[in-house]
């Protein structure tokens, strides 16, 4: 089929960042953040510097898709700078557990908050089981929603473009509906003053079987790890901002758009992130037990680590597990819209090269990757099957750290590589941002193989186990060209 249309403009471009961005984190991590590192200051600290790190990487990225406005974004970044082997083990790592994991995780969250309205999607409801292997009606729920964006996605860019407008701006209304609230309630109790008044006194929740036994005090180097770890939350509620990239070849004049995109749509989601943490704050004590009312068990214990339903039980009560299981109901369907869009571009580009399935370089009579959109969906499916998307995100949020680190240096690379390549756009404060990103990106690494050094380590094995099939691959390719 012909060339696929550009119909997505700046403000596409700039739904998709944010609304790839947003899924049900915000309404959860905060819990866990609040349990690392105990205080209302160093919360809202590990949300700012998680987002001065992915603006700082989205300013790098910007220059790259400026001399490279491609279908498969950053694919081609990393095989323009270190060859087709890095950027096959990327693709690879992306198909394998990143952009399936998380479409896998957000479409499973989309079904436990359906079951919020519709009983029979309660997490935990069995509908077939063989031994210990069962799938439950979420599970279905989930492939269900998967499958359906596929199909939409598949009949055009246009439906894609259409949906992600829509649940994109619902769900940015709907958060800054939310902060208005909390921080207007805030004006009229003394929860956040109170919250504030040790702001800085940053202290680690201890468990012993499960049970809340007490703190530890965190300062220096303990303080600046548990930092490190308490990141991996706000950066993965942060990640999924490059998947514009990957949709170059449908974007209107894409050497200024996605730029612009990147810096718009991650600044949104950032000031939305830091503003929906006061308004937690605002609602909520930090601190809190593992039993009790809901101001009892605070931010750290709120129940199910779902803090953006207990900040709004204080304002509306019982109705607010409706209203927030809404809320990320619009969210998850809008953030897997994105990701379901923009992940099969990827994979055609890969095709492209030899480098994925054949039958993915082909578009269908509405100019899309259909047979990577269903290869995507499938994959995606089993892993929702598997349960395993969980323990996959763990793995690929190591993963996706250190191939942000590797295009960045990318970014250096091509400078000296192609001098005279065309740079519509140059990367803002190069080379301070860029040399900045790698820095403190590498020390958050560096941080996490020390102390989840399992799931650090299993990040590495999936990354590692793409060497072999790149040559197989190749293999395959060498075989039918002769």
């Amino acid at each position: 089929m012909g060339n696929p249309k550009k119909s997505l403009n700046l403000f596409d471009t700039t739904l998709i960042v944010a609304g790839s961005m947003i899924g049900s984190g915000i309404f959860i991590v905060s819990s866990d953040i609040a349990r690392s590192v105990g205080s209302a200051g160093w919360l809202l600290v590990v949300w700012i510097i998680s987002g001065i790190i992915t603006l700082f990487a989205a300013l790098s990225y910007g220059e790259l898709a400026g001399m490279m406005p491609k279908a498969g974004g950053q694919f081609v970044y990393i095989k323009e700078s270190f060859g087709k082997l890095t950027a096959f083990v990327y693709g690879w790592t992306v198909f394998l557990v990143i952009q399936t994991g998380v479409i896998a995780a957000v479409a499973v969250a989309f079904a436990k908050f359906t079951g919020v309205f519709i009983p029979f999607f309660e997490e935990g409801s069995v509908v077939f089981q063989i031994v210990d292997f069962k799938i439950t009606s979420a599970q279905l729920l989930a492939i269900t929603s998967i499958a359906l964006l596929t199909f939409i996605n598949a009949r055009g860019i246009e439906n894609g473009k259409v949906i992600q407008r829509f649940f994109t701006s619902a769900k940015l209304l709907a958060l800054f509906a939310l902060i208005i609230v909390g921080i207007y309630y805030g004006f009229h109790n003394e929860v956040f003053s109170q919250n504030m008044s040790n702001a800085w006194d940053a202290k680690q929740v201890v468990i012993e079987n499960k049970l809340f036994v007490g703190f530890s005090s965190l300062s220096g180097m303990t303080l600046a790890s548990a930092i490190g770890v308490a990141m991996i939350g706000s950066l993965f509620s942060s990640d999924a901002w490059n998947n514009v990239t990957f949709i170059a070849g449908e974007v209107e004049n894409p050497k200024r758009n996605i730029p612009l995109g990147l810096f718009f749509g991650v600044s949104i989601v950032t000031i939305i992130y830091i503003l929906a943490n006061v308004a937690y704050l605002c609602l909520l004590p930090i601190q809190g037990t593992q039993t009790g009312t809901v101001l009892e068990q605070g931010i750290m214990f709120a129940d199910k680590d779902r803090v953006g339903t207990a900040a709004l039980f204080v304002v509306f009560g019982d109705i607010a597990k409706y209203l927030m299981a809404a809320l990320i109901m619009v969210s998850t369907f809008g953030c897997n819209n994105g990701l379901i869009l923009s992940g099969s571009r990827l994979y055609q580009s890969m095709a492209k090269e030899g480098l994925f399935f054949k039958s993915s370089t082909k578009n269908n009579k509405y100019n899309v990757p259909q047979n990577a959109l269903i290869l995507q969906a499938i994959w995606s499916s089993v892993l929702c099957i598997s349960g395993s998307y969980g323990d996959l995100l763990d793995y690929a949020t190591f993963s996706s750290l250190l191939f942000y680190i590797i295009t960045i240096i990318g970014l250096f690379v091509l400078r000296k590589k192609l001098p005279n390549a065309d740079r519509p756009y140059k990367a803002f404060g190069y080379p301070v941002i860029p040399i900045s990103y790698i820095v403190l990106t590498s020390l958050i690494c560096i941080d996490l193989l020390v102390y989840k050094t399992f799931n650090t380590g299993m990040g590495l094995v999936i990354i590692a186990l793409g060497i072999p099939v790149y040559f197989l691959f190749n293999r395959n390719n060498n075989a039918t060209e002769n």
